[in-house]
C-alpha cells in the first residue's frame, strides 16, 4: 500500500512551499526574473538549492507559480474595485487609481509582472492575466453603456485599449530608480482611462474609499 502522508506532513510541506514562493517573489523584485536563480532563491529561504527542487520541478515551474500568484492577487483587487460601489465611470477610474498605486508601490515587482524580460512559461502567463484584466474592464465599460453613463461602443476593444496603455504607461516609471511624480501620473492615467472609454475626464474624481487587501503588485 502506497505510504500516505499524514495531515501534520502534508501542512508543513504547503507552508514549507509557501514560504519559498514567498521568498522567490521577493528576489524576482530585487533583481528580476533572469538573475532569480534558484541558488539566490534557495539562499533568500534558507536552504539548500537541492531543496527546492522537492517542491518545484525546475526554475521555470517556480517562477510560474510566483506569477500566478503575484498578478493574481492584482487581478483580484482590481475585480474588487471595478465590481464595488459607484457607477461604472467612478468605478473604472478608480480601479485604474488603484492598480497604478499598488504598482508604484512595488516598483521591482510590478515591472517583473508587466514588462520585464523572463522565460516563455512566464510570458503565457503574462498574456493569460492580460485577458483577465481585459475582461475586468469590459465588464464594466458594458455596465456604463447599458446605464448610459458611457457612450456605445465595442466593450472589448475599449478594453483592450485601456489594458494595454494603462501598461505601456506604467513601464518607464516602473523601471526607474526615481519616484516622480505620483500624484499627477496617476491624474493623467485616470484622465486617459475615462478619454478612452468616452468619459468626461473633467468631471468630479471618483470616490476613494473602496478598501483593496494590502499587499504587492
Amino acid at each position: 500500500m502506497p505510504y500516505r502522508k499524514t495531515p501534520a506532513e502534508v501542512r508543513r510541506l504547503e507552508a514549507a512551499r509557501d514560504h519559498l514562493v514567498s521568498c522567490a517573489t521577493a528576489v524576482v523584485a530585487e533583481v528580476g526574473w533572469a538573475q532569480a536563480s534558484v541558488t539566490a532563491v534557495a539562499d533568500a529561504a534558507g536552504i539548500a538549492a537541492g531543496s527546492v527542487y522537492q517542491h518545484f520541478p525546475s526554475k521555470a515551474a517556480l517562477a510560474v507559480e510566483v506569477f500566478r500568484r503575484a498578478a493574481g492577487r492584482e487581478v483580484d483587487v482590481l475585480g474588487q474595485v471595478l465590481r464595488g460601489d459607484g457607477d461604472p465611470v467612478e468605478r473604472l477610474a478608480a480601479g485604474v487609481r488603484v492598480f497604478a498605486r499598488r504598482a508604484l508601490e512595488n516598483r521591482g515587482l510590478a515591472y517583473a509582472l508587466l514588462a520585464a524580460p523572463a522565460e516563455p512559461a512566464v510570458g503565457a502567463e503574462r498574456l493569460d492575466h492580460r485577458r483577465r484584466y481585459r475582461a475586468l474592464f469590459a465588464e464594466v465599460i458594458r455596465e456604463g453603456v447599458a446605464d448610459g453613463t458611457l457612450p456605445p461602443q465595442d466593450a472589448e476593444i475599449t478594453a483592450a485599449a485601456l489594458t494595454g496603455a494603462v501598461g505601456e504607461i506604467l513601464v518607464a516609471p516602473l523601471g526607474t530608480a526615481g519616484e516622480g511624480d505620483t500624484g499627477a501620473l496617476l491624474a493623467e492615467l485616470t484622465a486617459m482611462a475615462l478619454r478612452c472609454a468616452g468619459a468626461d475626464p473633467a468631471a468630479p474624481p471618483p470616490r476613494t474609499t473602496t478598501r483593496h487587501p494590502e499587499g504587492t503588485p
